[in-house]
């Protein structure tokens, strides 16, 4: 409550100086009023939920639009008052010159228009992250995209030529608030008709019965050869409060039975082999494995009993730095690794060809797209849904496909 404390009064000494721009721009008393009521409406309702706030039912529904808007106005407030320091720096600079110069005020003057132009610049500059936060959790969060990708190997079975798989992850069921949409997403996966459907993990955030209202809906997900799925780090219920350990291990227990009535075959350090006129591959899945303090529950040794390093494989391993650090430099050389955890933050910037950028690359060297090091491949799937922040910008929610193909056949 304390940190809580000295973010509000940080909020409000930005939110003032901010508003020196706001009545420089704008000499309506209405909008002074409406600034006024915006920024402290922002406050009053994050107070409430932080006050109100239970640990059990996690960062989500309400709680989570609260932080989220007065993260907003936060963002806008600190632009506008950063730029407004500068302005005011410069002034109190040209101010102490010409006392030591001997030149008065009036003959200097004061500048408003450079006042105005400065506070323009600041609004201008402040409203595109302001909009962008605002449009994600409005629009965003909803707005599926399909990413197809083709990868070629020198070793996939002739069989499995042209073989489509497509990968979704990071479901967060506890975060969603709209059937249609998530409904539409389900039935956006179905329509690429792939041969096969992997889900890489979070299909919480905390609790199984977060899936409750949507196990029907994503039990419709249908492939040829199946669905198959691995656990995230969410899925455990680490992050939620818990009256047992008993308690903990039964939540866990009942997302595993859950998965299953859907229709899933869930992979705990397990493996598969799909077959196809002869052939085949192996399909590997571990539980969770991340680096720092994230769960270690993954066991690649376990995982591929019974494959042999001639086979073709793919791993299912949710957190990336599991292929950075020990998946890439295992002697079995996995072809390909499907994962998520990043969710490109839901927030960046994407151009494809041109700009691909979110401060999640600060923390994860792969966190979204296709990688490849010592010729083995990994797709890092950007989310089907969203935790925290409800909402994204510029990395929108991701259903993938990828085609493998063999070298040499057409």
């Amino acid at each position: 409550m304390s940190r809580f404390i000295v973010l509000s009064i940080l909020y409000v000494v930005l939110a003032v100086y901010g508003f020196q721009a706001f009545k420089t721009l704008f000499k309506s008393p209405l909008m002074h009023w409406t600034y006024i009521v915006l920024f402290l409406g922002a406050l009053i309702f994050l107070t409430i939920k932080v006050i109100t706030y239970d640990p059990g039912d996690g960062f989500k529904g309400t709680a989570a639009i609260a932080g989220s808007i007065f993260a907003a106005f936060f963002l806008l407030a600190l632009v506008l008052g950063f730029f407004l320091l500068l302005e005011d720096i410069v002034r109190l600079i040209g101010f102490g010159y010409n006392k030591i110069a001997g030149v008065s005020d009036t003959d200097v003057g004061f500048l408003p228009s450079r006042r105005k132009f400065v506070s323009g610049i600041a609004l201008s500059l402040a409203a595109l992250p302001f909009g962008a936060l605002l449009y994600g959790m409005y629009r965003g969060k909803y707005n599926y995209q399909v990413l197809k990708y083709e990868l070629e190997f020198d070793d996939l079975p002739d069989a499995f030529h042209n073989y489509q798989i497509t990968q979704i992850s990071d479901v967060h069921s506890g975060s969603f608030d709209d059937y249609k949409k998530v409904e539409y997403g389900v039935n956006l996966v179905n329509e690429q008709n792939s041969d096969v459907i992997f889900f890489t993990g979070d299909i919480v955030n905390n609790r199984s019965k977060e899936l409750e209202p949507w196990k029907e809906v994503f039990s419709r997900l249908d492939a040829k050869d199946g669905v198959f799925s691995i656990l995230g780090n969410h899925d455990y219920g680490d992050y939620a409060v818990w009256d047992t350990e008993e308690e903990k291990e039964q939540n866990l227990e009942d997302l595993k039975v859950m998965q299953r009535e859907m229709g899933f075959d869930l992979l705990l350090n397990s493996n598969r082999f799909l077959e196809k006129d002869g052939h085949k591959i192996a399909l590997v899945g571990v539980e969770n494995w991340g680096r720092g303090g994230f769960k270690k529950a993954g066991d690649l040794q376990k995982a591929k009993e019974g494959v042999s390093k001639e086979d073709f494989k793919i791993l299912l391993s949710h957190d990336p730095s599991h292929w950075e650090d020990v998946v890439i430099h295992d002697d079995y050389h996995f072809h390909l690794t499907l994962s998520g955890h990043t969710h490109g933050m839901q927030f960046g910037v994407e151009i494809p060809g041109w700009v691909k950028w979110s401060p999640v690359k600060w923390r994860y060297k792969y966190w979204a797209g296709i990688y490849k090091e010592m010729e083995q491949f990994i797709n890092v799937n950007r989310g089907f849904g969203f935790i925290g922040y409800p909402g994204r910008f510029g990395i929108w929610p991701e259903i993938s496909v990828i085609t493998l193909k063999k070298k040499g056949l057409a």
